[in-house]
């Protein structure tokens, strides 16, 4: 097979696949209504996506939490409800180089221990930037106690797991990249 021809059979996975996982995000918004697990996608993109291909992926599951939320679940259409949409978006979207960062430091190291650095990483951001934008504007600090931010935890660490294993399949199904490719790449990106 020359290479134009394996590119073009491949060309079509990629939107595919990340369309897939956007779409299969939407269980989550509707499941879970607010606690979309942004930091597990952040840290499953990071781990086995291009840069560009994991923010469009967060930004896309993030999208349809707000489609969701907004044209299902009837959020409010107030400054304060669109503003805190807009903040979960761009946390989300920073989450993913936090998840790289954490991915990094054991890429010569453990896959296991990697993949950990990479979820927590993305989580302590994802919920310390949030914290940072309650403090700032003054809303919403009384949800930060301890069960309701382990049940976020234990939300996202339960989907991260099932998102590495629906990777997995995708992967021998030739969907999804191989989360090698990824932490084998060089410094570009795409």
């Amino acid at each position: 097979m020359n290479s134009l021809s394996a590119a073009t059979s491949v060309g079509w996975r990629k939107p595919v696949w990340i369309g897939l996982l956007a779409a299969f995000s939407v269980v989550f918004a509707l499941g879970f209504a607010c606690a979309t697990p942004l930091a597990a996608f952040a840290a499953v993109a990071a781990l086995t996506m291009t840069r560009r291909d994991a923010l469009l992926l967060v930004g896309l599951v993030w999208l349809a939490g707000q489609c969701v939320g907004f044209g299902l679940l009837h959020y409010p259409w107030t400054a304060d409800s669109l503003a805190w949409g807009a903040g979960f978006g761009v946390i989300g979207l920073l989450s993913v180089f936090t998840a790289e960062f954490g991915a990094k430091r054991f890429t010569g190291g453990n896959r296991i221990l990697s993949s950990i650095a990479a979820f927590l990483a993305a989580f302590a951001a994802y919920e310390g930037l949030l914290f940072v934008a309650s403090i700032s504007f003054q809303s919403g600090i009384e949800n930060y106690t301890a069960a309701t931010v382990g049940r976020i935890f234990a939300i996202n660490a339960i989907a991260f797991i099932g998102l590495v294993a629906v990777n997995k399949l995708g992967a021998s199904a030739g969907l999804a990249p191989a989360r090698s490719r990824r932490l084998a790449a060089s410094g570009r990106r795409a």
